[in-house]
């Protein structure tokens, strides 16, 4: 099973078994991982999921679409480079070791 990185604002590291077809929200919320609250649920509703996706993975996952764009403009972190919503980023075997960096704030 891939594995995802989470790396907290702390520098804290939680490393989490993700299942192919799941999201990296979904993963995260239902392990507690502390930082991504997703409280839409993953509809790209409320930009709770911000992570900064690291540089070596950024042309493995499908570019950022228009509504994840416009909600990325709204996150109360700033936006960066390799913002994304990790509820539109989704595992896969090619994304085994991916590391994302969990925004801070989130709300």
């Amino acid at each position: 099973m891939p594995r995802a990185i989470y790396i907290h604002p702390n520098g804290e590291r939680t490393e989490l078994d993700v299942a192919n077809g799941q999201s990296l929200m979904l993963a995260a919320t239902t392990h507690d991982v502390q930082g991504i609250v997703g409280d839409c649920g993953g509809v790209m509703s409320c930009a709770t999921c911000h992570v900064i996706v690291d540089d070596a993975f950024l042309e493995r996952i499908p570019p950022v679409v228009d509504t994840e764009s416009q909600m990325l403009d709204y996150t109360a972190a700033p936006r960066e480079a390799g913002s994304r919503l990790s509820c539109q980023i989704v595992m896969s075997d090619a994304l085994d070791g991916i590391a994302v960096r969990i925004a801070d704030p989130q709300l």
